[in-house]
């Protein structure tokens, strides 16, 4: 009989935790969802004033301080920005700054849109999640 609650007692405990991670996932109709914006925005023109050579000092400057400072990559900053849209769409951007000896080594913008081009891309996600 104790094994039979306990096996109970498990199973409910594993429905009420798949039941409460599930939640986020769920669109109820009618229910206003608010746009989520975190990180850094950087414009096309802060991004062009970036310049190999540079302290980290004068690229705090430019862009601002780094989202990401890995402790374990100490001359990796990384500048993210990323925004969630209430109605459906998310988009990302990224630049990543690479140091050594204490000077801008390279600079990945691969993962780089102007702002502008990321609302575009938002717009368009949101028009294709309407259908």
């Amino acid at each position: 009989m104790q094994k039979l609650i306990r096996i109970c007692l498990i199973a409910n405990i594993l429905a009420l935790t798949a039941s409460i991670s599930a939640c986020s996932t769920l669109r109820f109709p009618g229910v206003f969802r608010i746009d989520i914006g975190q990180g850094n925005i950087i414009s096309e023109g802060a991004r062009e004033k970036l310049k190999l050579g540079m302290t980290p000092r004068q690229v705090e400057y430019v862009l601002g301080s780094p989202v990401i400072k890995d402790p374990l990559h100490p001359g990796r900053w990384d500048y993210v920005y990323n925004y969630e849209s209430g109605k459906g769409g998310f988009v990302e951007n990224r630049l990543t700054l690479y140091f050594d000896s204490e000077r801008l080594q390279k600079v990945d913008d691969s993962q780089f849109k102007d702002p502008d081009a990321v609302q575009e891309d938002l717009k368009d996600q949101i028009k294709k999640s309407r259908g």
